[in-house]
This record gives structure tokens, C-alpha cells and sequence, in this order.
């Protein structure tokens, strides 16, 4: 008898422990993720805060307006902590413009590249500046600038870029040419490790050492790798000179095409897009223009342009387009984010692509 109550007795005293533990541990347990929850701001039940999903972006590509109802690249990009400029607008007052975006990514005062791709003024004037509107190479400390081997200008504006660059230099940047980068010369290199995950890689564009009377043919010519995602540049390439890019590049399919002289007839040929076939066309243009052209279907972006790239998507965005009273943004600032989540763009001004425009249906067709 003794010995079946102090079996039962041990029984009581087991389950009461049991019971103890139990609570002491769930207590713990409750506690802990009470102080995760506490102490991580990234965290809740969802993975979401105050109704936004927080995410990392890996890779920024920004194609910004460049603030005048004029033609003109500007393309900010940020990787990790390395920010580049590849080219400045379409005047010297573009640099204010550039700047008043970009100074919301750049903390540092620091462009750790700037490639400026052909010697016209719509794409290196925002690097000179004015009394007014300080050039980029005077508002950045700009570590490497990057620019094209050749060219036939002998532009004013072209000698202001000499004089701020050769300013630059003296003030520590270091100065390659696309050529030197491509044959990892004097300590230039053809693949640039930009962030972890990103890499820049400058193209061989023939036009780097053969002379030709198209200024727009010596643009340098740049892919930006994301895992295997792909970024293709050309500055204002032309036909003659994206055939070229094909035959002497494993360029392949892109993600992202930026598109050739800001949509022109003469570029975005049928060869080069039968290789890239890209996703996503982005154009830096003022769309509509007259400035170098009275034909309307050969205003930026040309109606043959649109005919060749239709084959291949209808994700085309478009920065401005020109009014009676000089210009408006169309999509603004078009802001292009790759993460793990996948590829994003968000404008500005609205996210409509232009086959959806007003301006297109008034002035183009999808064919």
C-alpha cells in the first residue's frame, strides 16, 4: 500500500514540474519574440510596415530629364555604394537639374565613375556648368572619369569640357579613355566590380580606334551585369555602328535597352534588337522636338524606331515631350530598381508607357 502512494505522490510531483517548465519556457518563448519584435524595426507579422513591404534595392538605373525642352542623356546609377554618371544633359544648366535628383542617392558629395560618352553638347555640357549652375566636375569629387578615344569636334563646349575635366584630374580624378578600359591598360579595366552583385563592363565599340565623320559612332558603349541580368548603353550609337557592336560584342538578350540617339530613325536597327531583344526601352528625349528635324515622323522618337522595337515589347518610357509653351515631363524621371524581387520601373510623373500616351496616339502608330 506505502508503496502505491508514493507512486502516485511522484506522479503528482512530476506533473506539477512538467506543468512549471512548460509555462517557464512557453513565458521565454513569448518574451523572446516580444523583444525581436522590439528591438528589429524590419520586423512584423507580414514582413510588412505601416502597409509597405520593406525591400532592399541591389541596383538603381535613373534616366533623368535634364530640366529644358531640348535633346539629352543623362543616366544616374546606383549600385551598392557606388554611384556613376554616365553622361550630363543637353546644357550647362542641366547640371542643377541632374544634381537636385541625384543628391537625394549621393551623401558623399562622390560620383566613384563618370562616363561621358561622345563629345556633343547634349550630353557633356551639364559637366561644365555655369557661373550659376556649377558643372557636375565642379560639384563632385568624381574619382574616375571615363570618356570616348576619338572625335572630329572642335566645339566650344566641347573645349569647356576639356578645361573642367583637365580641372578635375588635377583635383585627383583619374581620367581613362573606353579604349584603355576595353584592353586593361594602364591600370584601366574592362569589367568594373561596381557592388557585390553588379558589375560594369565597357564595350568594344570599333569606332574606339577607326575614324568615322559620324560623331555619334564613337560613343562609349557600356552593359551593366546584375546576376544575369542585363543593362545595354550606347550612347548615341548609330547603324552603322550598333552592327558593328554586334559583330565584335557577345552582347545576347538585355533586360534594358537604353535606347539609341534618344529613339532615331537612324538607330535601334534590326540587327541589334534580333540580338538584344529587350524587355524594357527606355528613351531620354524630349519627344516630339523639332530641333533637328521638321519631318514629324522623324522627331525623336522617330515612328521608325518605334516600328523596329514594337517587335519586341511595348515597354517603352519616355522622359519628356515638347508643348506649344516649350516642354512637359511625359514619364519624368524614369526610375528602373532590380532586387531579388525582380525589375521595377516608377517615373516621376506617371508609370504610362508610351504607346498609352496621348502624344503617341496623336503622332505615332503601333506598327
Amino acid at each position: 500500500m506505502m508503496k502505491f502512494i508514493t507512486f502516485l505522490v511522484l506522479i503528482f510531483l512530476f506533473s506539477i514540474s512538467t506543468i512549471f517548465v512548460f509555462d517557464y519556457y512557453n513565458l521565454n518563448l513569448k518574451d523572446l519574440i516580444n523583444n525581436e519584435k522590439n528591438n528589429d524595426d524590419n520586423y512584423n507579422d507580414d514582413n510588412i510596415n505601416n502597409g509597405e513591404v520593406i525591400v532592399s534595392e541591389d541596383l538603381i538605373i535613373a534616366f533623368l530629364e535634364t530640366g529644358n525642352k531640348y535633346t539629352g542623356d543623362s543616366i544616374f546609377i546606383k549600385a551598392g555604394d557606388t554611384d556613376v554618371l554616365i553622361d550630363a544633359g543637353s546644357r550647362q544648366s542641366s547640371s542643377t537639374t541632374i544634381s537636385n535628383f541625384i543628391n537625394s542617392y549621393v551623401t558623399d558629395s562622390t560620383l566613384e565613375y563618370v562616363i561621358a560618352t561622345h563629345a556633343h553638347q547634349d550630353h557633356i555640357a551639364g559637366f561644365v556648368g555655369t557661373k550659376k549652375d556649377p558643372g557636375i566636375f565642379e560639384l563632385y569629387n568624381c574619382n574616375t572619369i571615363i570618356d570616348f578615344p576619338l572625335t572630329n569636334s572642335d566645339s566650344a563646349i566641347y573645349s569647356k569640357y576639356l578645361a573642367a575635366r583637365t580641372t578635375e584630374i588635377e583635383n585627383g580624378a583619374i581620367h581613362y579613355n573606353a579604349l584603355e578600359c576595353y584592353n586593361n591598360l594602364n591600370g584601366a579595366n574592362r569589367k568594373i566590380q561596381l557592388s557585390e552583385t553588379v558589375t560594369m563592363e565597357i564595350l568594344y565599340n570599333y569606332f574606339y580606334d577607326h575614324e568615322t565623320k559620324n560623331e555619334n559612332n564613337y560613343s562609349v558603349c557600356v552593359m551593366i551585369h546584375h546576376g544575369d541580368r542585363k543593362y545595354l548603353f550606347t550612347g548615341d550609337l548609330e547603324d552603322e555602328g550598333e552592327e558593328l557592336l554586334v559583330d565584335y560584342n557577345d552582347l545576347g538578350k538585355v533586360n534594358l535597352y537604353k535606347a539609341g540617339h534618344h529613339g532615331s530613325y537612324t538607330a535601334g536597327s534590326e540587327k541589334l534588337l534580333k540580338v538584344i531583344r529587350p524587355d524594357i526601352v527606355c528613351i531620354c528625349c524630349c519627344a516630339g522636338s523639332d530641333e533637328y528635324t521638321d519631318n514629324p515622323n522623324n522627331m525623336f522618337p522617330a515612328q521608325d524606331f518605334i516600328s523596329r522595337v514594337c517587335k519586341y515589347t511595348d515597354q517603352i518610357y519616355v522622359t519628356t515631350v515638347a508643348t506649344e509653351d516649350g516642354f512637359e515631363s511625359l514619364n519624368g524621371n524614369i526610375i528602373v530598381s532590380s532586387n531579388k524581387e525582380g525589375i521595377t520601373v516608377n517615373c516621376t510623373n506617371n508609370n504610362t508607357i508610351l504607346k498609352e500616351t496621348e502624344w503617341f496616339k496623336k503622332n505615332r502608330k503601333w506598327e
